[in-house]
């Protein structure tokens, strides 16, 4: 889809363990290597481990957030990304990799929602603002989809849609983030 960043966010996150100390991120990085090796199961257990260690660790929980929606597990993802949220509401990445998720169920209202308090915890996160604007793009082409049935006459609104698709699908194989 369109806002296919999530992976981006597990290297942000590996990032942030660095900061935090060389052994957590030798530890992040070997989780991720681990589980870009096919071996899900070994990085689970071990990001588990960890988190029953630490169960309120932002960084551990943003991690299986974004191993979880990798392995396709969108709905315990988006648990995770909603609970982090809460838990710490000042950390933009959370609402944004919800933001992905709710837009790749088509539910752009609720990606908007998140990206917009992404915007509010961090103004200058530019990943969330572009992200914003994929949404809004989405967001025209439902309605001009729906003047479209409405009004099947209106010359007008065939050009406005075939550019509104040309704004997506090459956004979508351009911002599709792989290691």
């Amino acid at each position: 889809m369109f806002l296919a960043i999530i992976r981006a966010f597990g290297i942000v996150a590996l990032c942030a363990f660095a900061v935090a100390g060389v052994a957590r991120a030798d530890e992040a990085g070997e989780i991720d290597r681990l589980f870009m090796a096919g071996q899900a199961s070994e990085a689970f257990a071990r990001l588990d481990k960890l988190l029953a260690d630490n169960p309120r660790d932002p960084q551990w929980r943003f991690l299986k957030g974004v191993l979880l929606a990798q392995s396709k597990r969108a709905s315990e993802a988006a648990a995770v990304f909603t609970q982090l949220s809460v838990d710490y509401p000042e950390m933009p990445e959370p609402y944004n990799n919800l933001a992905v998720i709710h837009a790749e169920r088509g539910e752009f209202d609720k990606a908007q929602a998140a990206l917009e308090s992404a915007l509010r915890a961090n103004p200058s996160y530019a990943v969330a603002q572009q992200n914003l604007g994929d949404v809004h793009v989405q967001l025209a082409r439902l309605s001009y989809e729906r003047a479209l049935e409405l009004n099947p006459a209106d010359g007008t609104i065939a050009p406005k849609l075939r550019l509104l698709r040309g704004l997506v699908e090459p956004a979508a194989a351009s911002r599709t983030q792989k290691p």
